[in-house]
């Protein structure tokens, strides 16, 4: 058993580091695109419009019934075959589709808990001094969903991240993809991996932390 080439992996960890930014740049702007899409499709659900209803629940059951994988083949390389105005799409932003659409599936479910769970007494509360359904879930529904949702949804921007992985698929360049190509230019594929993989779950780790300390904010002033 050969021992590991230590000095590759400490030269390793500054070359995937430079990829960082945009691993992160698509889970953010995926996690933005994705909260905005999953509240719409959340207040749909308790609102059930009559036919955008089944609509809705057609499309969480697609996204949530198939792998992110093949969502992600489907749009870069699938839809430009039906759709020519397509073709110039980056591999940068079928990721981005593919994760906003993949996580707003399950975000909207989770969003949807957290506003049923909202005591009933507060929607009638708001009934009784005349607000409109707009301003109820704005002023008072949401507000207090928010505060229910907040960490399970900070554990879909983690899952996220680590779906950032995939996008190598698709040819972008990101942490995943540039491990990669140093692996197969070293032949070091099991310290090259390590590395990538040390460096994923130090971000969990810190993310997992931020989450903490962010449920702690939120239920502080429910616990004295």
């Amino acid at each position: 058993m050969r021992a590991l080439d230590l000095d590759f992996m400490l030269g390793l960890v500054p070359i995937l580091l430079g990829y960082l930014p945009l691993t992160l740049f698509m889970a953010v702007i995926s996690m933005v695109c994705a909260l905005v899409l999953a509240s719409l499709l959340a207040m749909e659900r308790v609102a059930r419009i009559p036919v955008l209803d089944s609509i809705v629940v057609l499309f969480i059951s697609f996204f949530r019934g198939t792998p992110l994988l093949v969502q992600l083949f489907l749009f870069y390389y699938g839809l430009p075959q039906m759709l020519p105005f397509l073709t110039n799409m980056t591999g940068v932003q079928a990721a981005i589709i593919g994760l906003t659409l993949h996580f707003s599936a399950y975000m909207a479910e989770s969003i949807r808990a957290a506003i049923i769970g909202v005591d009933r007494s507060q929607w009638e509360a708001a009934e009784a001094v005349g607000m409109t359904r707009m301003q109820m879930m704005g002023r008072i529904v949401l507000p207090q969903a928010a505060r229910v949702a907040a960490p399970t949804l900070v554990n879909y921007f983690i899952d996220m991240i680590k779906s950032t992985s995939l996008a190598f698929t698709l040819g972008v360049t990101e942490m995943m993809g540039a491990t990669q190509k140093e692996a197969a230019g070293s032949f070091l594929y099991f310290e090259a991996f390590i590395v990538v993989a040390l460096i994923y779950w130090a971000i969990v780790e810190a993310l997992s932390f931020a989450q903490k300390r962010l449920e702690f904010s939120l239920n502080r002033a429910f616990t004295r």
